[in-house]
């Protein structure tokens, strides 16, 4: 994770929690989380203040979040104590162990990655799937690289490089909308790693 990014969402975190949480109801997610997930066990890598790991966890999975920022983490543990939260940044995940998920669930944070991260985080993101695992990605799509007001790093994401950098899987989505939730515009891909 950059560091800048890192610092914000640390510093700020009650703020972006609020934030998140009181968004609309991110329906698109949920309802490809349900088209493609299998019940079984769940990481939501990159969880900030934990809205989607608690929602997955309501849905049956059993869910641990993982995110970088000890800010948002404690704000994730706050709001919703009944669901695992451990610190793992991308693209160690350290203290991950491979195939270890059914599931995986990266929404909206490989735009905060130094693009040179890219390809490492999405094989990280593959190797943590169990065979036959899926994973949902998603970024922000961004025509340039600049920082916002509150200093997070945003940078464009290739497609085509994210497809490269997921080996071994089966691709099942691949789609660019607007969220739900932010009103963004996002891409979207969902991939079954090899069984």
């Amino acid at each position: 994770m950059d560091l800048q990014t890192l610092s914000s969402y640390d510093s700020e975190a009650e703020a972006y929690a609020e934030d998140w949480h009181t968004q609309p109801t991110p329906t698109d997610l949920q309802t490809l989380v349900h088209k493609f997930f299998r019940l079984g066990p769940t990481a939501d890598v990159g969880c900030g203040a934990g809205r989607d790991a608690a929602w997955l966890a309501s849905q049956g999975f059993t869910t641990v979040g993982f995110d970088p920022s000890e800010g948002l983490l404690a704000e994730a543990r706050k709001r919703h104590p009944s669901v695992t939260f451990r610190n793992a940044a991308l693209p160690n995940l350290a203290g991950v162990e491979a195939g270890s998920f059914t599931n995986v669930l990266c929404e909206t944070v490989i735009m905060h990655l130094d693009p040179a991260l890219l390809r490492a985080s999405l094989q990280r993101l593959t190797d943590v799937l169990a065979p036959g695992g899926t994973l949902y990605l998603s970024w922000r799509v961004v025509e340039n690289s600049h920082r916002d007001g509150n200093g997070r790093l945003y940078t464009p994401v290739d497609r085509a490089v994210v497809r490269r950098g997921l080996d071994g899987t089966e691709l099942l989505l691949d789609e660019e909308s607007t969220s739900a939730s932010s009103g963004k515009t996002v891409h979207q891909l969902v991939v079954r790693r090899a069984g």
